[in-house]
């Protein structure tokens, strides 16, 4: 069943570092085994986690309460993670997703990021692994937080609100994933420059990130059918051939 999405202005962001709390990461893995180690390192980081087995019982749980983070495999019980991963991500465009997985071919990674995963880490992994790519997502966190300090664009009939971390349409709001924002934040910056997939990766995902440059395409693939007026012929973000993207102004 899909679950209605929440009202953008409503939407929970992820904790500041300095925010003065400890973050919460909703931990859903069925292998107990794996579930210990992972929390234990994760704890490293000086977060709070909560771990659950079953995909279903993990879907409510990500539902119900406020997360930093959710981590989540896709074998699971109950429920897939795919499934999960989408559900959550229409609820909580802000809240970021990171799988944990044994599917490694390219069209599950890819699935993975198409159903909203911020990140994507194949079993077997190393557990410094890990905890280095929550650290990069918090860090992320921080950094869009401090660099959206009362800023607001407005190109024809789009308007992108950094500080609240909004865009609109034509006057309706558009719930927008953590990247999504992050992408449309950097072409709105820098209006008219050509962007190379490989820079649009480093930018938005971090200079850590080993995926695939196909994921950006299907990140701005989902941009454009959310803020475009017509997503085959895009007016804001538009394909340089042989180079990348630019934003349109």
């Amino acid at each position: 069943m899909r679950i209605p999405a929440s009202d953008p202005n409503s939407l929970q962001p992820v904790k500041a570092l300095d925010s003065g709390e400890s973050r919460r990461i909703l931990l859903i893995e069925d292998d107990l085994d794996i579930a210990s180690l992972m929390s234990m390192h994760l704890a490293s980081l000086g977060t709070r986690i909560e771990h659950v087995a079953r995909g279903d019982q993990g879907l409510a749980r990500g539902l119900e309460e406020p997360w930093d983070l959710v981590i989540l495999d896709l074998g699971l019980p109950g429920v897939d993670g795919l499934v999960i991963a989408a559900e959550i991500r229409h609820a909580n465009p802000l809240l970021p997703v990171l799988i944990v997985t044994a599917r490694s071919t390219e069209p599950e990674r890819v699935s993975g990021l198409d159903a909203g995963a911020d990140d994507y880490i194949v079993k077997p992994f190393s557990m410094l692994e890990l905890v280095a790519r929550v650290r990069a997502v918090f860090r992320r966190v921080d950094v869009q937080a401090s660099q959206v300090r009362n800023k607001v664009t407005v190109v024809g009939d789009l308007v992108l609100d950094e500080d609240c971390h909004v865009a609109r349409v034509n006057g309706n709001t558009i719930a927008l994933t953590i990247r999504e924002f992050g992408l449309l934040a950097e072409f709105v910056r820098h209006p008219g420059k050509a962007f190379t997939r490989a820079e649009l990766l480093e930018r938005v995902w971090g200079s850590h990130y080993q995926g695939y440059r196909h994921t950006v395409n299907t990140h701005i693939n989902r941009l454009r059918a959310k803020i475009e007026p017509d997503p085959g012929n895009p007016r804001y973000i538009q394909t340089v051939w042989g180079v990348g993207y630019k934003f349109g102004h």
